[in-house]
């Protein structure tokens, strides 16, 4: 015979974990578009406020107020940009704060670029004057809406002040900002010549003529001590080929060599003919003669 003992089962049920609630990870990313001193002063007043909004929330750790001076348009003026967007992309970051999608790009591939891979990666975006959040559906469209009228609006601007710019050449206002040039410094907008180095400009318009080749005149100018503009002992042959080839020596200006491309890269080009040139004889002193300069040419070609 057998028996059964019927016990008695109490249930203990697992004690719950407890979820430690994650403090969010939050940046802040601000930009003025020059270095003009209401700009810069607009600029520490932002940086100072998202410093202050971030570290006064006890559920957000501040991971840093990254910002940048200049143009929305180009990629390597954006180096703050870049360097924040690096921390998102390496998980270090859960939210950023900012202004305006104006602040973070005027251009509309850049833009939809950069808030693609934050939202791959999980990272929210707030634009406070738009009132948008990177995590809402309708955000991507409202982006590439502003975005794209922020680039018009840029395109719009420069083409306003290369219009601006043909108007001075054309009633003869000479462009004179030249860094590390040779035979002449600038004062008070006009070219002066500096004596010792225009004897050095001389000399080697003077070689040239007589048969030295460019490769020689280096030689000739490093065997003689004789430093560039920039202090450096060595000559580069295509330093001295540009000397050779630029009319300012012989005191003629011709304005717009070189053509912006494309507004958004701000990538110049070599004017081979694509856009109007403005030539003006007698603008400055010139340092070597008009008959010395015509001879090189002729043998250059």
């Amino acid at each position: 015979m057998s028996y059964f003992c019927f016990m008695e089962v109490i249930l203990i049920p697992a004690k719950p974990k407890e979820v430690k609630k994650q403090k969010l990870r939050v940046a802040a990313y601000c930009r003025v578009s020059s270095a003009d001193p209401e700009q810069i002063a607009s600029l520490e007043s932002q940086v100072y406020y998202y410093e202050r909004k971030i570290k006064s929330n006890k559920n957000w750790l501040y991971r840093g107020v990254y910002y940048d001076v200049g143009s929305g348009l180009r990629k390597e003026q954006r180096k703050g940009l870049a360097r924040m967007l690096k921390q998102a992309e390496k998980g270090k970051i859960d939210l950023i704060l900012t202004k305006s999608i104006s602040r973070l790009a005027r251009n509309t591939v850049d833009v939809l670029e950069a808030t693609r891979m934050l939202k791959s990666k999980g990272v929210n975006m707030v634009f406070e004057n738009e009132n948008l959040k990177l995590s809402d559906q309708k955000t991507e469209f409202v982006l590439t809406v502003i975005s794209a009228v922020a680039q018009e609006e840029s395109r719009n601007i420069s083409e306003n002040i290369k219009w601006g710019y043909q108007r001075k050449f054309e009633r003869g206002e000479i462009q004179t900002k030249y860094k590390n040039f040779m035979g002449y410094t600038e004062m008070d907008g006009k070219l002066v010549i500096v004596p010792e180095e225009a004897e050095i400009v001389k000399k080697i318009f003077e070689l040239y003529a007589d048969g030295f080749s460019i490769r020689k005149i280096c030689s000739y100018l490093e065997d003689n001590g004789i430093r560039t503009k920039t202090g450096k002992t060595k000559w580069a042959p295509n330093v001295i080929g540009k000397m050779l080839h630029n009319e300012k020596y012989k005191g003629c200006t011709l304005m717009q060599k070189t053509y912006g491309e494309n507004f958004l890269t701000g990538k110049r080009k070599k004017n081979n003919g694509e856009v109007r040139q403005y030539y003006y004889e007698d603008t400055h002193p010139a340092i070597v003669s008009k008959e010395l300069y015509e001879k090189v040419q002729l043998q250059l070609n």
